[in-house]
């Protein structure tokens, strides 16, 4: 509560924080990460499974309370991909929840008439963009977890772990945002 508390005070004292987009993100996202745990842990649970009669949370992939998450659902999007004539692969909650977000930013991006393609204007840009995505993927797995996974879904739960590794990935954008101004500095 301390803490949480401590952000919305913060993100409030900035006029960009009480704009209505930024509230209403807010608040969306958050609702999300209950919702899903809500999904997960109440209306996915079985109290006695029919094929083993242990308990059982229904359409998850850990066969636990899952919330949003995007580092495993990609891991299992090829699992899935690879194996999927098995029977025993299913679409898991986090696997749509990731598929949707793709496709909603797609519908948006579309039905505002804001799609665009982008690319890199050098082979240097490509490269940094190749090791960035690699470091950021490597560290997702290493931590169990992202921005989302970690940093919403876990920080909710007041999780060590998840707070530890917000930390860690505030300091990893940091020193990505020192790198990047010194470069910028070197070529003016």
């Amino acid at each position: 509560a301390v803490v949480g508390g401590g952000l919305v005070v913060w993100a409030l004292l900035h006029a960009s924080g009480r704009s209505l987009s930024t509230l209403v993100s807010g608040l969306g996202i958050g609702g999300l990460v209950v919702a899903t745990w809500f999904l997960s842990g109440q209306l996915g649970y079985v109290a006695d499974h029919p094929e083993t009669l242990q308990e059982a949370f229904l359409a998850t992939n850990s066969g636990r309370m899952e919330s949003l998450s995007f580092v495993a659902p990609s891991a299992y999007w090829i699992d899935y991909g690879v194996l999927f004539s098995d029977k025993s692969k299913v679409l898991s909650l986090g696997m749509v929840s990731a598929l949707g977000v793709v496709l909603g930013a797609l519908m948006v991006s579309l039905f505002t008439r804001t799609f665009r393609w982008e690319g890199f204007t050098t082979t240097r840009d490509l490269a940094q963009h190749m090791v960035g995505a690699a470091m950021m993927g490597f560290g997702g797995v290493l931590a169990m977890g992202c921005t989302v996974g970690q940093g919403l879904s876990g920080a909710s739960t007041l999780a060590i772990g998840s707070w530890m590794t917000l930390l860690a990935i505030a300091l990893g954008a940091l020193a990505a945002l020192k790198y990047q101004e010194k470069v910028l500095e070197q070529s003016l």
